[in-house]
């Protein structure tokens, strides 16, 4: 908890700075373009900020401390994923999308299979979304049950409340510009973190022999799952600690789940040259690995000094003492919070803070943003045309805002002790069985496919991702929605061309 009034005015300045940005990007709003694409005028680093703001927000930051924490160097899936997706989004996907016409992903799919395929897809794309934007309201939620004395459904509210605040009035521009002040502060304050955490232990591996040293040699080891300290070094140094499988196909959801991803489409299409789109992901790329980088060094620091709450609880009950010097957390989502109350100076701490409350905020906005733009575009638009008036227009994006942010909130307080970065991973999963198969599909193959049978497909590999994740098989569930997609697509490949 923050204690210090000198945390609390960093706090405050970096949220403060953000929201005004957020606020004074409504006079770049004169249109519905404007409001969801810029207007096509951005510049390399609005881009950037577009892609980063939702890019690099709870999933790699808080999500991949929390991940390291428990799994070590395997946290770094996630951005690993990410880095790799803006790269092919920038060198296959940017220029196609640019000359496709369209302003949201699921237009594309109308233009070549029809509004029943765009409408369903809008639908489940944006649940994917939703998922996603859960997990931002949660990583908000860690970091203001650390700085203040409230419980999770208080925090999940207020999360929810600065986040209509900053994304309703300048949407994508104050998702960009925003992005910018973001990506400089929270680079800085992240590999400053880093490095710290390689001082404090005396490098790498300083840091692996303290963690060994507490989950081995001390009372803690009572209360974890660990047999033998080769089982500890394999945890937390080997990049599939929680399988291959399951680790690859993670990455892989995150990469075909960045292309299947209107928030990211959004920065696409906002670029005002297609250079700058390209360009705009490469950086992106570039940008994001250091940071996910840094993440999983904290929160394996954190694992060698700290302790849960339930674990603490848990030692008590058994008898045995908390070794000296090991700090207490309520969860495993605090290891990056704590981390910066406990060991950097007071102001520093609190600016640090604010940038990560900010990165939460706007990778929370800009998913909020996409999906808006989906369901009102895609769902909205097609139902009734006097949504297509412009103020009509903007005014049903910003209430839909509140509304999925409202269900976010009240979601979240729901599932607290969810791994953040597992949400992350659902969430690309889900929009990637929707939408990518037949984006691609439309982009790069039109004419070739049946309509009806990529309508199915939308369908049935959600269905079968959903399906997989509930009864649990021996194969990573993205396999089956994926592998369904496409076989639905392949009979709709024979089906066309028999009609032909």
């Amino acid at each position: 908890m923050v204690t210090s009034v000198w945390q609390i005015a960093g706090i405050v300045l970096a949220v403060l700075l953000i929201e005004f940005v957020g606020i004074m990007s409504v006079k770049k709003v004169k249109n519905a373009s404007d409001f969801t694409t810029g207007g096509g005028r951005a510049g390399l680093w609005v881009v950037v900020g577009t892609i980063m703001g939702t890019l690099v927000g709870g999933q790699s930051t808080i999500g991949t401390a929390q991940l390291s924490f428990s799994y070590g160097i395997s946290a770094w899936w996630f951005t690993v994923g990410a880095a790799l997706g803006c790269v092919v989004l920038g060198i296959g996907y940017a220029i196609p999308l640019r000359y496709s016409g369209s302003t949201t992903l699921m237009e594309v799919i109308s233009k070549e299979y029809g509004k029943k395929a765009e409408m369903t897809g809008s639908v489940l794309c944006s649940l994917g979304m939703f998922v996603s934007i859960v997990a931002q309201v949660l990583s908000a939620g860690a970091l203001l049950m650390t700085l203040f004395p409230v419980n999770m459904h208080t925090a999940a509210l207020l999360s929810a409340v600065v986040m209509v605040i900053y994304v309703v009035f300048g949407g994508v521009w104050s998702a960009g510009i925003g992005g910018i002040v973001k990506l400089i502060l929270l680079s800085l304050s992240a590999l400053a973190g880093g490095v710290m955490v390689l001082v404090f232990s005396g490098g790498c591996s300083g840091l692996m022999d303290s963690v060994i040293h507490l989950l081995n040699d001390t009372d803690i080891s009572a209360v974890t799952d660990f047999n033998s300290k080769e089982e500890i070094i394999y945890r937390y140094t080997n990049i599939f600690s929680r399988g291959a499988s399951k680790d690859i196909c993670s990455c892989i959801s995150v990469i075909l789940g960045v292309l299947a991803t209107q928030s990211y489409a959004q920065g696409i299409w906002a670029a005002k040259t297609d250079s700058v789109a390209r360009k705009a992901c490469m950086l992106s790329a570039v940008l994001t690995i250091p940071i996910g980088v840094a993440c999983a060094l904290v929160g394996m620091y954190m694992r060698a000094n700290y302790v849960t709450f339930e674990e603490s609880q848990r030692l008590a009950e058994m008898g045995l003492t908390l070794p000296e010097g090991i700090g207490v957390m309520r969860n495993s989502a605090q290891a990056f919070p704590v981390f910066i109350t406990d060991h950097l100076p007071e102001f520093l701490g609190g600016v640090v803070l604010g940038v990560l409350l900010i990165t939460v905020i706007i990778g929370g906005s800009g998913l909020t943003l996409g999906a808006a733009t989906i369901i009102v575009r895609d769902v909205f638009m097609r139902l009734s045309s006097r949504f297509k008036d412009v103020k009509s227009n903007i005014m049903l994006s910003r209430c839909t805002i509140v509304l999925i942010l409202s269900l976010a909130m009240i979601t979240a307080s729901s599932f607290s002790g969810t791994f953040i970065n597992d949400l992350g991973f659902l969430s690309m999963g889900l929009r990637t069985t929707a939408a990518f198969v037949p984006l691609t599909l439309a982009l790069f193959l039109p004419g070739r496919f049946n309509y009806k049978w990529i309508f199915i497909s939308i369908i049935a590999g959600t269905v079968a991702l959903v399906v997989s994740n509930i009864i649990n098989p021996p194969f990573d569930p993205l396999f089956a929605g994926l592998g369904v997609s496409l076989l639905c697509c392949l009979i709709g490949y024979k089906w066309k061309k028999d009609v032909n």
